[in-house]
């Protein structure tokens, strides 16, 4: 027993003895300074905006390439990164972005190639990463595609049933 309060007593007193530094002393002046500055940094991000967030082509042929182009700013307090541009499917292909970083008040550019494929009404959504404060936006294209006047009509043969 005296072995447990001897060695308690030691311990308590080793706890006590080492904590003679007041904390609020090791704070650095420069240190918060800096934190400040980063954190106010921190809390501007760019922002994307675009001239159209939709664009329809309108009535096109089955198998036509139709092409359009997506004009962009900075509006925002940071830099611009966009990181990857895709579409919903393979049929719509965006390409011509810059990877390079887009300075508040600057514009760019990208566009989009549908290649006529599906029927009637067909809408395509384009997504766009960037280090915007959503991460992700996004614009969208339409055309009403008319059937192929080519394209082989299935026939139609009469069943017979019997009797």
């Amino acid at each position: 027993m005296k072995k447990i309060i001897l060695g308690l007593s030691v311990l308590c007193l080793i706890a006590f003895t080492s904590c003679k530094e007041n904390a609020a002393k090791k704070i650095d002046d420069n240190n918060v300074a800096a934190a400040a500055v980063r954190d106010a940094s921190a809390s501007k991000f760019p922002v994307l905006e675009f001239d159209k967030k939709e664009h329809d082509f309108g009535e096109i042929e089955a198998k036509t390439k139709v092409k359009t182009t997506f004009t962009y700013k900075n509006s925002g307090d940071a830099p611009l990164v966009i990181t990857d541009i895709k579409s919903t499917c393979g049929c719509t292909v965006p390409q011509d972005w810059s990877r390079e970083p887009l300075a508040p008040g600057e514009s760019g550019t990208f566009s989009v190639e549908f290649n006529g494929s599906g029927s009637n009404k067909v809408s395509k959504t384009i997504n766009i990463t960037a280090n915007t404060e959503k991460g992700k936006e996004s614009v969208k294209i339409t055309a009403f595609v008319k059937p192929d006047p080519n394209a082989k009509k299935p026939s139609v043969t009469p069943t017979i049933k019997a009797q």
